[in-house]
């Protein structure tokens, strides 16, 4: 079970050096017909808006995929899913190997469909980050956002035996690792709300509904 903490309160906007993060971009987007990276939202992809996010809080920053032109071109390194590893865990695996080689001592995951994601997102999750914690996951409304966490680089051997055993989300793998939960307020909703279907795009928020957050296995 993931350990609920909603006390934890990190400072807006913080810079940190030693964190890498990871946009994991590698869903097919069936419900928007595809190419979701790529789907714009006022004018701008998902991609770039997620980069955008994502370069407030560290300047280590890549996006993983499972093709290299489900992105385009970026100014950032590309890093192919892990193979053999299905849905976002592979993303999980091969950004944790990435942020390993890099030297960073945490891995911020983001999904690349959330546009509006909170500005405290990762102060918060990486100030949970205390030693003997493996992860820490945000939460909102009572909904869990497994791709939203920050993770200790050094759960890679974990991750590899969660796998071997039959392991598929990263939901689970957070749970094996003793994540800690953080929520935000249920006033924050919106910022968590994910883009899916053209709908969603053209008004630049979630419509109500029912089911996963997510196409992917979390």
């Amino acid at each position: 079970m993931i350990a609920n903490d909603a006390n934890t309160r990190g400072r807006e906007g913080d810079i940190h050096p030693d964190l890498m993060v990871v946009i994991l971009a590698g869903g097919q987007g069936r419900r928007m017909g595809g190419g979701k990276p790529l789907r714009r939202v006022d004018g701008r992809t998902l991609i770039s808006l997620a980069l955008d996010k994502a370069r407030t809080w560290s300047p280590r920053v890549a996006v993983a995929v499972r093709s290299c032109d489900q992105v385009g071109t970026v100014n950032v390194p590309v890093i192919l899913d892990a193979e053999g590893v299905c849905g976002p865990l592979g993303g999980l695996a091969t950004a944790l190997a990435f942020a390993s080689r890099a030297r960073a001592s945490r891995l911020l995951t983001l999904p690349c469909d959330m546009p509006s994601l909170p500005d405290d997102l990762a102060g918060r999750l990486c100030e949970a980050m205390v030693p003997g914690v493996g992860a820490a996951t945000a939460a909102c409304a009572g909904q869990l956002h497994p791709i939203c966490s920050a993770w200790d680089v050094g759960v890679q051997a974990e991750l590899r035996a969660y796998t071997a055993s039959g392991g598929s989300s990263v939901r689970g793998f957070a749970q094996t690792v003793g994540a800690r939960r953080i929520e935000w307020d249920s006033r924050t909703a919106a910022a968590f709300e994910n883009l899916n279907t053209p709908a969603e795009l053209l008004f630049g928020r979630a419509e109500t509904r029912r089911g996963e957050p997510w196409e992917r296995d979390f």
